[in-house]
């Protein structure tokens, strides 16, 4: 059965049913084929078990793959293959980022003024996967020990399925020259590409206490994104992470408290945080039960969740750097140029809900940019998704973080924040 078949036979089977969860309507932009998903795309919420959102029925498919060794093909084919290039579907990759930047320099592959040839991360295995999340009760049961050993070197197993791939990255203060009238500082330049710059001169004196960044920083980040948007009713900053490898003080996260810690590894894999079914359910649990929502408070019926969602939302993401960016760069890939590509659906499961986020393989004509030298004022705005699914506006972009080969080897890594919203049209 192909993926189309598998997604319209599940949907089927699930409008049968009677269910008080909600389940965001399966979605495809004109054009996207279907993504690489369990059960044909639908999400889990579709399986929800006495409300556990279909946790249950992910921890199920999750422990199938883990005993099934799914994915110990494409580990071999990478491990087992002689030194040097490895050829993929998707083109020349390589395990190691000196070995793929060696390949750069060798074929003189270059980049357009302000920009950079390096090595990017991308899967190699275009099947979905499971993330059992940290705070999950999982991994404080003791009677589920060995599961939880299985489970650890499943999770390693996915960088293992992971090659690098040389990518030409353009320097996003130039988008106009690029595509001439449009300005990377507009709205347009978000419908279009699904990337964009902005200006913030934040108040906030210390990122690192989350309780100054939520009085602070949030109001700051919704006023941005309302004068940004002149056409939206609506913004909500709802959480944050603070990204420093040399931080040394205090990096414990603490949901309860509305704590994210401070991350000392930086996201070097091309992915995006949300996809057709997480954007929605993201949405309606923050709206409707503020699940994990570190900003404002919502209170939002049930009726009044369904007409606001059914105007147009987008989920924006915002990188603020806390001092010029020297080494780890934040880089972001332009809609367009992955509009017709399936993406890869990873599922993280929480206690409460099973979270989707995507992958994607090597193309090298993806359009990437980055911001050289990203000064403190400058803010990277990427789209994580957008309701409107007939192809006029970009859906999201995807990103990763990287080593810049040409920053000096004391260069400091980036120190910065990252706010992730919701906008409301």
């Amino acid at each position: 059965m192909n993926r189309p078949e598998a997604i319209e036979n599940n949907i089927a089977a699930f409008t049968e049913t009677d269910s008080s969860v909600y389940v965001p309507p399966f979605e495809l932009t004109e054009g996207q084929p279907s993504p690489f998903a369990a059960n044909g795309g639908l999400s889990y919420m579709s399986f929800d078990q006495d409300g556990d959102a279909g946790t249950a029925a992910a921890m199920e498919a999750a422990f199938n793959q883990i005993y099934n060794n799914e994915g110990q093909a494409v580990i071999d084919m990478i491990e087992n293959a002689p030194p040097g290039p490895i050829e993929t579907r998707w083109g020349i990759g390589f395990r190691e980022y000196s070995e793929c930047l060696e390949y750069i320099r060798a074929n003189n592959i270059k980049a357009p003024e302000g920009g950079l040839a390096l090595p990017l991360r991308y899967t190699v295995h275009d099947q979905p996967s499971y993330s059992i999340v940290s705070s999950n009760a999982f991994w404080q049961d003791p009677a589920r020990k060995a599961e939880a050993t299985a489970v650890r070197k499943y999770e390693r197993d996915h960088g293992r399925k992971c090659l690098y791939f040389p990518q030409v990255m353009r320097d996003a203060r130039r988008i106009g020259e690029y595509y001439p009238g449009l300005s990377p500082n507009s709205p347009e330049c978000m419908d279009k590409l699904g990337v964009s710059l902005a200006h913030c001169e934040s108040r906030c004196k210390n990122f690192y206490d989350a309780a100054e960044v939520e009085r602070v920083f949030y109001p700051e980040i919704e006023k941005l994104l309302l004068d940004f948007f002149p056409d939206a009713t609506d913004a909500l900053v709802y959480n944050h992470d603070v990204f420093d490898k040399d931080y040394e003080g205090d990096r414990t996260e603490d949901q309860e408290n509305k704590i994210p810690g401070v991350n000392a590894n930086y996201a070097n894999l091309v992915h995006n945080d949300l996809n057709d079914n997480s954007g929605r359910v993201r949405c309606r649990e923050l709206l409707t039960r503020n699940l994990r929502n570190f900003g404002r408070e919502q209170h939002y019926t049930e009726e009044q969740a369904d007409a606001k969602m059914s105007r147009r939302f987008m989920s924006i993401n915002l990188a603020k750097p806390m001092e010029t960016v020297r080494q780890n760069p934040f880089v972001l890939c332009a809609w367009p140029s992955f509009a017709d590509q399936p993406y890869i659906t990873n599922y993280r499961i929480y206690d409460d809900r099973v979270g989707e986020t995507t992958r994607f393989t090597y193309r090298p004509d993806h359009e990437w940019y980055w911001v050289p030298e990203q000064k403190p004022t400058e803010v990277s705005m990427l789209k994580c998704y957008d309701s409107v699914t007939d192809g006029s506006v970009s859906r999201w972009s995807f990103h990763s973080a990287c080593i810049d080969p040409t920053a000096p080897d004391d260069a400091p890594c980036r120190k910065n924040v990252v706010v992730r919203s919701f906008v409301f049209f």
